[in-house]
């Protein structure tokens, strides 16, 4: 995918990309910064959630063989799924501006990869991974001022959340915060200059993260096309007490959050009723990522359930999703001093309600911004998802012969005679993803606006993923060669950078000086020890508590034993010379001498 033309507007040259506008805002003022994005056209993947058993309508409520036809029972269609995989990148330069190599002056500084699941019902974004390198310090931002990575990754979010909307289709924004030293950039824990954070100070982060999306002042717009936006935490094994520390302290929080999960909420089953009945089992409900720690425990308590089980009664244990949430508790990544948080943040379509309640579905007609291009309108009353039909035999197909295929006969392959002609090598110059036919189907929703500026395939993705997770982060030189290799090599060597100029202006806290600042003085509420006569002072406070001064006549001073130069008692000398007792002669007795 070529890079967009850009546009100058008078000394400045302006990049017409929608992620370079929305970035700027959010970006320190007159910093550069470059972007570098990448995703994957939607392509058809494994459903999130296992789908429960069909409950056909002829099935008798109550009759003696109930028994034997639930223990018989199928699973039904599963979801059709799409992911869409995202990449962002933003890197500084540490080199002299105006400089000839520029780009090999370049260092990341952040990087988020996000997963975008869509189905005919609903659109999932999952941020995977995020990571820093720790030398986005090099810049020398003022102390006090919005973290330009707690920005970045908002604005990022919230700029999937606008170019993903789908009339009458749920959208959700999942992720888990589990602490660990580095992610995506190896060796970046060698750098002093990075804050890792422990697995509190992390599940607070993300909380503050979404939280903008919730009631922050920049996505007011993004907000306005939803009915409803509300966040949940749950962090296994902590109480409501203790997971509402983790919430920011807003006026809005204790509305717009809730100590919980929404997966009854959000799965696509418990929305029809009458296909798969009112009693869903929690195997069913719990949504399943690439390392996830609860997907985990999922695999573990499939592979020991044995399959008609599954579909009759759901797992042996645990039964509820309070229950499985309880033992998630006990879990390696919830236990034993670590924490795992899993936060949601669901927002509901305006008119979800109207649909749901009439039992009919219409694919979404959305607007292209390159063509008008309308998706086929579903006209079924009795399915609430094109995708949840489960196809029924019908006794007319299946008494019915079956037609005779007529073979083909294969034809033997032509000898090939002659000089052989070698044909000219064909250099790839560029990596093409298989672009979707369709732009707008039921299922996905894939805009132009929402695209990163390079679209690889699934494979090319994952082997750029792979080529920074084999690179080196540790100090500021290996840093700048990873960051040029990595850029380089992923577009074959072509220029697919967002030149981004922060617009920003910075807002610090002002501390006051020891000097100059104002001195509380708080000697008028100290309360002290009155005297003994029980009578307050008349003037101020004194500093230091009253001496009971003693009269000279209750003063007994020793007798000295020296009378021949007797001192003044009222002025006694300062420095007087110390008394020798004299004994007279006759005191003295002198010891007899031995014979």
């Amino acid at each position: 995918m070529s890079s967009p033309s850009e546009a100058r507007n008078g000394g400045h040259v302006v990049n017409p990309h929608p992620l370079v506008a929305e970035l700027a805002k959010v970006l320190p003022k007159d910093h550069k910064f470059t972007a570098f994005h990448l995703s994957t056209p939607p392509t058809t993947t494994e459903p999130l959630c296992h789908p429960p058993a069909y409950k056909p309508a002829s099935e008798p409520k109550v009759s003696g063989d109930v028994a034997t036809k639930s223990k018989d029972r199928r699973p039904s269609k599963p979801l059709k799924t799409y992911c869409e995989k995202h990449f962002l990148a933003i890197s500084i330069n540490v080199g002299k501006q105006g400089t000839q190599n520029d780009s090999d002056r370049q260092v990341l500084v952040l990087a988020l990869e996000i997963y975008i699941y869509t189905t005919s019902f609903s659109t999932i974004i999952f941020v995977s991974k995020a990571d820093s390198t720790g030398y986005l310090t090099l810049l020398g931002l003022p102390e006090g001022s919005p973290s330009p990575i707690r920005e970045a990754t908002a604005c990022f979010l919230a700029f999937l959340v606008a170019n993903r909307r789908r009339p009458t289709k749920q959208l959700v924004v999942n992720l888990f915060a589990r602490a660990q030293s580095q992610y995506l950039f190896p060796g970046s824990v060698k750098n002093s200059s990075k804050h890792v954070l422990d697995d509190r100070g992390l599940v607070k982060w993300w909380c503050r993260v979404l939280n903008s999306l919730l009631e922050g002042a920049n996505y007011v717009d993004m907000r306005k096309p939803w009915d409803d936006i509300h966040g949940y935490l749950l962090v296994p094994g902590l109480d409501n007490y203790e997971t509402r520390a983790f919430l920011p302290r807003t006026s809005l929080a204790t509305t717009n959050w809730t100590l919980g999960h929404p997966l009854e909420k959000i799965s696509p089953y418990t929305k029809n009723p009458g296909t798969f009945g009112g009693d869903i089992h929690a195997r069913c409900l719990i949504p399943m990522y690439p390392d996830d720690p609860k997907a985990r425990f999922v695999e573990e308590l499939e592979e020991s359930t044995p399959e008609k089980a599954k579909l009759a009664t759901g797992w042996k244990s645990p039964k509820t999703l309070d229950q499985f949430w309880e033992m998630m508790a006990f879990r390696q990544e919830c236990s034993s001093g670590r924490l795992t948080g899993f936060i949601w943040v669901v927002f509901e379509p305006q008119d979800s309600s109207k649909s749901v309640s009439s039992g009919t579905t219409s694919a979404a007609v959305v607007p292209n911004p390159n063509a008008s291009i309308s998706a086929p309108t579903n006209t079924k009353p009795d399915d609430l998802d094109p995708s949840l039909e489960t196809p029924v035999v019908s006794r007319s197909k299946a008494t019915t012969p079956k037609s005779k295929r007529f073979r083909r006969k294969r034809k033997g392959k032509k000898a090939l005679t002659g000089p052989i002609i070698p044909r000219k090598p064909q250099i790839k110059t560029h990596q093409q993803a298989k672009f979707p036919q369709e732009v707008n189907t039921p299922y996905y929703y894939w805009p132009e606006n929402g695209r990163g500026q390079v679209v690889l395939s699934d494979s090319s993705y994952k082997r750029a993923i792979e080529l920074l997770l084999h690179l080196e982060f540790g100090n500021l030189e290996q840093a700048m060669t990873s960051t040029a290799r990595w850029t380089k090599e992923v577009n074959m060597g072509e220029n697919w950078a967002l030149e981004i100029v922060g617009e920003r202006a910075a807002t610090t806290t002002v501390v006051p000086s020891s000097n100059g600042g104002v001195v509380n003085n708080l000697s008028g509420m100290v309360r002290r020890k009155r005297g003994s006569d029980d009578q307050p002072q008349d003037g101020s406070i004194l500093s230091t508590s009253p001496v009971n001064t003693l009269g000279g006549g209750l003063v007994r001073k020793k007798a000295k034993l020296d009378t021949e130069t007797p001192a003044d008692e009222s002025h006694p000398a300062a420095n007087p010379d110390p008394k020798v007792n004299v004994l007279g002669a006759g005191l003295v007795r002198r010891k007899s001498k031995a014979s």
